[in-house]
């Protein structure tokens, strides 16, 4: 073999050799270990007897003006507001949410539609703290000229801090489906690294909407569920 074969085998043969002992030099890299953890979902929940409600309600007036419309609708919600109060309904727990003038109108065929009077809606939201007069509050309002009602929500006052035996529950419901899954892997549970709580997604529970006449109203605010969510990741050793 000539010399200058000779050089391009050698040649040839050294840079295999280093393309090779680099191929192996980067597949020999360690992997990054990965860190074992477990995470969970759980609930948690306790019964609680609602203390207030919030009830919807209006005066709705119709006249052949919106300014007679508006005066009779200012005079008969003042006889309601006077009436609550009365109840021991506190001027903070007597909310208006809408006061609204629209025109009344008529059609005729072949005629564009024609003014013949107006209303007058005029919508509060009331909190009744006493639940045992919760009936009472509804015949008097109506006996005092509310002809519209919403409905009525019941609510538990002091939810946020009942809802802590709650997150206890939850914790432990985690942490006892942690252990579990930990164990049936052959592992156990270390220590939490998140715990996070997802956001209620139901508010206060209202009734349908509903037409009172006057007399006693039989009220039923039964019990409610608070609930929270969690969700922990715990590593694994």
């Amino acid at each position: 073999m000539g010399t200058h074969n000779l050089a391009v085998a050698l040649g040839s043969a050294l840079l295999a050799t280093f393309l090779c002992a680099g191929g192996v030099l980067v597949a020999a890299e360690p992997d990054q270990p990965h860190d074992r953890t477990v995470s969970v979902s759980a609930t948690g929940s306790v019964a609680a007897d609602p203390d207030l409600a919030t009830i919807s309600t209006g005066v709705v007036s119709e006249a052949d003006t919106a300014r007679e419309a508006l005066s009779r609708n200012t005079a008969t919600m003042a006889k309601v507001i006077e009436g609550l109060k009365a109840l021991g309904i506190s001027a903070q727990d007597i909310r208006t949410t809408a006061v609204n003038v629209e025109p009344r109108y008529r059609s005729a065929k072949d005629q564009a539609p024609a003014i013949v009077g107006y209303q007058v809606v005029n919508q509060v939201r009331i909190t009744a703290r006493d639940l045992k007069r919760l009936g009472e509050v509804l015949d008097q309002i109506v006996s005092l000229g509310v002809n519209q009602v919403g409905g009525i929500a019941f609510e538990v006052s002091k939810a946020e801090e009942l809802q802590d035996e709650a997150r206890k529950a939850a914790m432990a419901n985690a942490q006892r489906r942690a252990r579990l899954y930990a164990a049936s892997a052959g592992a156990e549970i270390g220590p939490v690294l998140t715990i996070s709580e997802e956001a209620p997604a139901a508010g206060p529970r209202p009734m349908a909407r509903t037409s009172l006449a006057a007399g006693d109203v039989p009220i039923e605010p039964g019990t409610q569920r608070l609930e929270v969510k969690i969700h922990v990741t715990w590593a694994l050793r």
